[in-house]
């Protein structure tokens, strides 16, 4: 174990400043970082070695032909902690599965349909509400607002209507805001990124929690109706998850309720599907697609699947978008009525106006670039805007300023837009909920207004539906202009809100136009409904900026209500994503990277094959011998530095204090369980009598495990002896040092593990790889690069 003494690379910033805000790309220069000595080997182009640079002296020999891996300049955030994915087969377990009978095993899977039901029941019915919220709330700031233009239009002084306008708006966004801003900060967003990250295994804090189910209920109310360039579709992801991670464990530990029931189901493996099937029913009751929610689930986060697992999450869909259609049915008074499949409805789309022919799908493909070019202008503004609020606008109160200074800009520039329009259209069926003549003759009514006095997803409606004509190209270019402008400023705001709408909406109307512009250069001969061009804009731009491909092609798809554009969706989409990532990441994967999450991708970097265990692992190890003294567990559990969660049992220690050979792998979260419970051996050279403990006293205690400074051990209790045997998984997966990079990652990714013991020839313990062990390396501009880790 000698020969390969690793120190991991940290960043550390001075806690005397009071900010609770991540070292991104070179924030906090004065922090103290020491890091150990990266390097390749020449010869085989990439053997990387990690040296203990207490003692260089001895390693000159090695080094003197090696090269230096550059330092990314991003860090890995050491707050986050890895969820426990993989079960831990130890003794409790095992015993408890073998006293099951075939019958319990029957009703578990029973309890697990069951609780997809109550998943998609709750989901559909939060969307419910939502929903009316939005067109209530909304409803009534737009006709007071419309009254107040129709009156100053006659009588002159319509500056008075742009202040009411942007007033109410402030006041709206003011609540969600301060409520975001102040008491759930993770609430803010769509949520779709925490929910990757979460389903990918890492634990997000209070990103499941009963309270920003709450606060990312009404704060995206808020931002919805206060006229913020937003959707409510988004943030339905983060809620669905919210509710299966809640309704799965049977109780709340919020509100300190236990209901006795689905207690089988309190660990992270068993939530962790649930919660897959909360996003899923989400998307469903977002865009009435139950199989796109499904396919979002499994492209945009899952990290394990099966087919059961596919039918209980399709289920869940289905319930929660038949729900949103029974209640929304009552509420439109037409009781029975399924036809409002989901939050946002893009309408019928008439077969014959749907038709496209074979030499149009070049002008689709370039609509695909088009939208992969605008994604990644939009994705590049808001990272240097994020970036510009995560080291300026840090404070709840600045943060709150600027979501009400986003929605008095975003009042005064609709209201500017439609101030100097004189788009005006003829009154007919098609018209706006909300028509605002302005300076128009009667019988007309502003077409600007259609798009910005509204909410955006009837925006997103018209533009797909509303006859040719019923737009001139300057109103569709000046509203794409300023409306990706107020979309990428106001994603990133503390407020809770999603992009998908406002990309939707942007797309459209850059659609929309391109489809004028061939109408105009040819006569309208083949191309005369510019609505099939707003559609497949609306993908190219949405696609350009999330870069999903395979769910977003089938909500789209679902959403619609006509397969007819299948396939030029599937091409737009594909070829968004391509151009779009030859440029810079899709905005998830961005705000994944500016928190300094250690998100695994499917695959490890194409160029690490030369990486092997023995230099990626974290060493020296702390390991436990299987009977451990009671005091020594406490002070490891204790040591602000050591933050491990999983350490290693072997059988002795060598006279040079060297581990033994592998027995198991112990949690934290156990021992922490076991000094609660104290399950000492009563003394060092007693018999072995414990208190028996069984499953139930781990479900109880997860997820929230006391810390370790809560637990009073004695000093009496501190020379007792605790015997590991009983509560070690005595399986662990392990690798050899020799095992090559990819080969480690695929096996840590695909089972979903937290720790990985690395061991030599005779099974004793060398290392332990971790997420941040493998997150740290990347393909960069100097090819492979290794971030480094900051203690926040």
């Amino acid at each position: 174990m000698a020969n390969v003494t690793k120190k991991v690379s940290w960043s550390s910033r001075d806690e005397g400043t009071g900010e609770s805000t991540p070292l991104l790309n070179g924030a906090g220069k004065d922090s103290a970082r020491y890091s150990s000595q990266q390097c390749l080997n020449s010869s085989i182009l990439g053997r990387l070695s990690a040296v203990d640079l207490d003692d260089q002296s001895s390693e000159d020999t090695e080094t003197s032909c090696l090269k230096e891996i550059p330092h990314s300049e991003k860090l890995l955030s050491s707050k986050y902690e890895s969820l426990d994915y993989d079960n831990s087969e130890n003794q409790l377990f095992l015993e408890e599965e073998r006293r099951m009978s075939s019958l319990e095993f029957r009703m578990l899977e029973i309890s697990r349909w069951v609780v997809c039901a109550l998943i998609g029941i709750l989901t559909g019915l939060v969307a419910c509400f939502i929903d009316i919220a939005v067109e209530q709330l909304a409803g009534v700031k737009y006709i007071v607002v419309k009254h107040s233009i129709d009156t100053f239009t006659e009588v002159g002084g319509l500056s008075i209507s742009l202040i009411l306008w942007a007033a109410l708006n402030a006041a709206i966004v003011v609540v969600g805001a301060v409520m975001v801003a102040f008491f759930e900060p993770v609430a803010a967003g769509s949520g779709i990124p925490q929910i990757k990250c979460y389903l990918n295994g890492v634990k997000i804090p209070h990103v499941v929690r009963l309270k920003t189910l709450v606060i990312k209920v009404f704060g995206v109310i808020s931002s919805v109706a206060g006229g913020l360039a937003v959707g409510k579709e988004g943030p339905m992801i983060h809620s669905g998850a919210v509710i299966a991670a809640g309704v799965s464990q049977g109780r709340s530990t919020s509100l300190k309720r236990d209901f006795k029931i689905f207690e089988y189901f309190r660990r992270d493996t068993e939530k962790r599907d649930f919660v897959s099937a909360g996003a899923a029913a989400g998307v469903s009751a977002a865009f009435g697609a139950p199989v796109g929610g499904v396919l979002f689930s499994l492209e945009e986060g899952a990290s394990f699947w099966n087919q059961m697992l596919t039918w209980r999450i399709f289920f869940a869909s289905m319930v929660s978008t038949f729900t949103l259609n029974f209640f929304l049915g009552i509420y439109h008074g037409k009781v029975g009525d399924l036809s409002n499949p989901g939050l946002i409805n893009f309408g019928r789309f008439e077969t014959e106006a749907m038709e496209y022919n074979i030499y149009e799908i070049p002008l689709f493909i370039f609509m695909g670039v088009m939208g992969g070019v605008l994604g990644a202008i939009f994705n590049t503004l808001n990272y240097w805007l994020t970036i510009f609020r995560i080291r300026y606008i840090h404070r709840p109160c600045l943060q709150v300023t600027e979501a009400v200074l986003v929605a008095a800009v975003t009042a005064t520039v609709s209201f500017a837009m439609i101030y100097f329009s004189d788009d005006c259209q003829p009154l007919g069926e098609n018209q706006a909920e909300y028509p605002l003549q302005l300076f128009c003759s009667d019988g007309e009514y502003n077409s600007m207004a259609t798009a910005f006095f509204n909410t955006p997803e009837k925006s997103v409606r018209s533009l797909f539906h509303d006859p040719p004509g019923s737009y001139n190209p300057q109103t569709l270019g000046i509203f794409t202009l300023s409306y990706f402008l107020l979309a990428f400023w106001t994603y990133g705001l503390t407020v809770s809100a999603g992009v998908f709408i406002p990309s939707l909406l942007i797309g459209a109307a850059w659609g929309r136009l391109f489809g004028i512009f061939l109408a105009s250069m040819t006569n309208g001969s083949i191309w005369a409904d510019p609505g099939k061009y707003a559609l497949i804009g609306a993908a190219a731009q949405l696609g350009g900026i999330v870069r999903m491909t395979l769910s977003l092609t089938v909500i789209m798809v679902e959403a619609t209500g006509n397969v007819t554009y299948g396939l030029p969706i599937m091409l737009v989409l594909m070829t968004a994503k391509i151009v779009g990532d030859y440029f810079v990441e899709g905005l998830y994967d961005i705000h994944i990277k500016l928190q300094s999450v250690p998100f695994l991708h499917w695959e490890a970097p194409a160029t690490s094959h030369a990486l092997t265990a023995r230099e990626v692992m974290s060493s020296p190890v702390t390991c436990f011998s299987r009977l451990e003294k009671v005091g020594n567990i406490v002070d490891v559990l204790s040591n602000a530095a050591m933050n491990n969660n999983g350490f290693p049992v072997v059988s002795e220690f060598s006279a040079s204090d060297e581990p033994g050979r592998l027995c198991g792998l112990v949690l934290r979260s156990q021992l922490i369980v076991l000094l609660k419970h104290k399950v000492f051996v009563e003394r060092a050279h007693s018999s072995l009598i414990q208190r028996k403990l069984q499953m139930k006293d781990f479900r109880d205690a997860y997820p929230r495990f006391p810390p370790i400074q809560s637990i009073h051990v004695s000093q009496d209790e501190r020379e007792c002896m605790m015997d590991l045997s009983e509560f070690m998984n005595p399986t662990p997966y392990t690798v050899p040092q020799e095992t090559s990079l990819p080969r480690v990652f695929k096996l840590f990714r695909a089972l979903g593990l937290r720790h990985l013991v690395v061991v030599d020839e005779e099974n004793r313990v060398v290392g332990l790889v971790t997420r941040k062990d493998l997150a740290r390396y990347h393909l960069g501009k100097h090819g492979l690069e290794e971030m480094q880790i900051s203690q926040t």
